[in-house]
């Protein structure tokens, strides 16, 4: 089934003068309709539904109040005398533009999720009487949107969704009916879209560009979210060679569900630490249930998505990390401090120009930015501490480069627990790490575990910097290269230095849940990997069939190779 975006068949006109009022009052009707059906859909969630979906929703409710939305769109309206619908896309155009501007990949795809939010804003003016749940179709003249699918369960042949984007609340009413995959035009592997899908156990193709436009209504279409191909009108040979992948693929997840038990141990009795990615509490849940030894990330940028004007403030802050501590239950959780950077609209100077900011991956970002704004960042750091008290803690400083940086963190973690200390406020002790993202880190590792406990490599970063290549950038995407040597060689010599002088070592990036790169890194030495939780059991399966002893001369192998790809 195609689905259409809202905004295509936006009227534009000119109001009068003296309709501005009822204009906006008309936009604010549509909103708080929306709110209001999506405040239903989350509060009547089943409750095996994934925590995640609970918590999109909950920025989708924050963007339908975000300031520069609202004051946007009422100044098109006032001093442009926009008609509302067109205001609302006008303002959506902009802030647009400054997602796509972004950096980091993860806050870059936070459009998706503003782009949803219009879009139910927008089919409600239009006269839909549910924005959130599936309505009646429409007439065969035009093609459907999201909100006016009818997933007929009388159907034989399982449906398809191909769409411009999807809204996570809209996946879980497909998930219940025939939906069995979907492709959109936007987004990523770390987008909302995406991110549900994968709890839900979705095949999904995101980021397929002018899919719903190409692809008919009535085409055979195949998904294969494993390789991130989209296939139209498949032969019959290619139709029964992937209807035994799917069944090849159920069985293959059967059996990984039995390893959650099973401790993570080489065949030459190497203990391995398998620990979670989360980007917000609830995913501790997700995490415990496959047996996560911890959270090995927790990126807690994600508290401040969306504050326009109002960052989140101490108390916000720690009772969302004594959330994800006691939901592990005992077991360690890493909370990185902030990784958003200036030109990112989390930060208060939103609105501003940047135009010192040439290349934002190499300005004021992660702890540049949290060390610029000294009130905020110990604000977080006393947040963190407070939530040690329930439970043991680690403390993740990212993009760590220099002596002096080092010395100034050190200094306001003291101060935070002065502060607290005067106050009378309870805390608990942390352990503390950097993360090795920048290659300067990496070729100063003495100086750094001589003030910090642990290190976490940040694979993805680290492979950007490296290779001087803007992984956003899809004209030299080709050249991001986990296997280059000089990669390889940076994470060898971390792991090994640290090993050396007895201290903690992870790698937190894409590669630690790769299952191609699970016996290299083991070979290198590695006992500690970090990764989206349902990444845990194909790596564990890999850990238990190695012998990490025969591992370390193939290992070296590699790193002497010109070509490490091809020996893996």
């Amino acid at each position: 089934m195609l689905v259409a975006s809202s905004r295509a068949d936006v009227a534009h006109y000119f109001i009068d003068a003296a309709r501005t009022a009822e204009e906006i009052q008309r936009l604010r009707v549509a909103r708080d309709a929306v709110s209001e059906e999506i405040t239903r859909v989350q509060r009547d969630l089943p409750k095996d539904a994934p925590h995640e979906l609970s918590a999109l929703l909950d920025v989708h409710l924050m963007l339908l109040q975000d300031e520069q939305l609202i004051s946007g769109v009422k100044h098109w309206i006032n001093d442009r005398l926009y008609n509302a619908e067109w205001a609302l896309t006008t303002q959506y155009e902009i802030i647009a533009r400054q997602f796509d501007d972004m950096e980091d990949e993860y806050l870059r795809e936070r459009k998706a999720d503003l782009e949803q939010v219009v879009e139910r804003i927008l089919g409600y003016m239009k006269g839909v009487a549910s924005p959130v749940l599936p309505a009646a179709p429409a007439a065969a003249s035009r093609q459907p949107r999201a909100q006016d699918l009818l997933l007929d369960d009388t159907m034989d042949v399982p449906l398809v969704l191909v769409a411009h984007d999807i809204s996570p609340a809209d996946m879980l009413q497909f998930k219940q009916s025939l939906f069995v995959g979907f492709a959109t035009d936007v987004g990523g592997k770390t987008s909302h879209t995406a991110i549900v899908a994968r709890s839900l156990d979705i095949p999904a193709v995101v980021g397929a560009r002018s899919a719903s436009q190409l692809i008919e209504q009535d085409d055979w279409v195949i998904i294969d979210g494993d390789a991130g191909v989209l296939i139209v009108d498949p032969s019959p040979i290619i139709l029964a060679e992937y209807g035994f992948k799917q069944r090849q693929g159920e069985l293959e997840r059967q059996r990984l569900n039995r390893l959650i038990h099973t401790a993570a141990l080489t065949l030459d009795g190497h203990k391995v630490e398998l620990l979670a990615n989360i980007e917000m509490p609830e995913d501790t849940v997700g995490a415990v249930k496959v047996g996560a030894a911890g959270v090995g990330l927790f990126r807690s940028e994600f508290l401040f998505m969306g504050r326009t004007g109002r960052l989140p403030d101490e108390q916000e802050q720690y009772l969302a990390y004594r959330k994800a501590v006691e939901g592990m239950n005992g077991l360690p959780v890493t909370i990185r401090t902030v990784d958003i950077g200036s030109d990112k609209p989390l930060d208060r100077l939103v609105g501003k120009t940047q135009d010192g900011q040439l290349n934002p991956a190499l300005g004021l970002r992660a702890i540049r930015w949290s060390l610029a704004d000294p009130p905020m960042f110990l604000t977080q750091l006393r947040a963190i501490l407070r939530a040690a008290a329930h439970g043991p803690v680690n403390l993740l400083v990212p993009m760590l480069a220099h002596g002096s940086e080092i010395r100034q963190t050190l200094s306001l973690l003291d101060f935070a627990r002065a502060t607290l200390d005067n106050k009378g406020i309870a805390y608990g002790p942390v352990q503390l790490g950097a993360m090795i993202e920048i290659p300067a880190a990496a070729l100063t590792l003495k100086l750094f575990l001589k003030y910090f406990d642990f290190l976490s490599i940040g694979t993805n970063d680290l492979i950007q910097y490296t290779l001087a290549i803007d992984r956003a950038d899809e004209a030299v995407a080709h050249l991001y290269d986990p296997c280059h040597p000089a990669v390889l060689r940076l994470i060898a010599d971390t792991i090994a230095e640290c090993n050396a002088q007895g201290k903690g070592v992870s790698v937190c990036g894409e590669m630690a849940g790769d299952v191609t790169m699970t016996r290299l890194l083991l070979g290198l030495g590695l006992r500690s990997f970090s990764m989206h939780p349902s990444q845990i059991l194909a790596v564990k399966q890999q850990v238990l069939r190695a012998d990490a002893g025969k591992l370390t001369p193939w290992a070296a192998q590699v790193l002497a190779s010109e070509e490490p790809a091809a020996l893996l």
